[in-house]
């Protein structure tokens, strides 16, 4: 055997297939990239996070600002040195709000802040492990008020991306 007589295996490679040689060609015309359009003309390609000339997204997110979760729950923290200097029996969101402890619309977390001597039923969102367990000490009781939305989750309003 010389080398001139070296080949690959029948079949083993296969000529590449001829493309834009003019209507009469089998690949011809437009050459596999269908007519018109934007991939059909040039290299047909376009950068990687282009967006067809809107502003890309990567330019409309704000530098160096930070993150916010549009998913965060924010509670208006209330001490149990708080709760217990009112002087009441039953506390909920709404004589706090009543008393200037809380903003209206808020959700309430009772923290362990202080100490509480009275019984005093509190009703709130959401009640510290140590707080619970110094309510229940003095005598008193703890109700969780469910959430005002779905799976401990705010709504989320709009397109976050916008207006950026």
């Amino acid at each position: 055997m010389r080398v001139d007589e070296l080949a690959p295996s029948p079949g083993s490679n296969k000529a590449k297939k001829r493309v834009g040689r003019g209507i009469g060609g089998k690949g011809g015309k437009t050459a596999g990239a269908g007519t018109k359009g934007q991939r059909a003309r040039g290299r047909g390609k376009v950068n990687r996070g282009f967006e067809g000339g809107q502003t890309a997204l990567k330019q409309r997110v704000p530098k160096l600002k930070g993150f916010n979760n549009p998913f965060r729950v924010e509670y208006s923290p209330v001490n149990l040195d708080q709760v217990a200097a009112l002087g009441l029996d039953a506390v909920d969101p709404d004589v706090l709000v009543t008393h200037g402890l809380v903003r209206k619309g808020t959700l309430v977390k009772i923290l362990a802040r202080g100490e509480i001597t009275a019984a005093i039923h509190v009703t709130a969102h959401k009640v510290s492990k140590s707080a619970g367990a110094a309510i229940t000490d003095a005598g008193g009781s703890v109700t969780l008020l469910p959430l005002p939305f779905k799976q401990g989750r705010p709504p989320v309003q709009g397109n976050q991306f916008a207006n950026r």
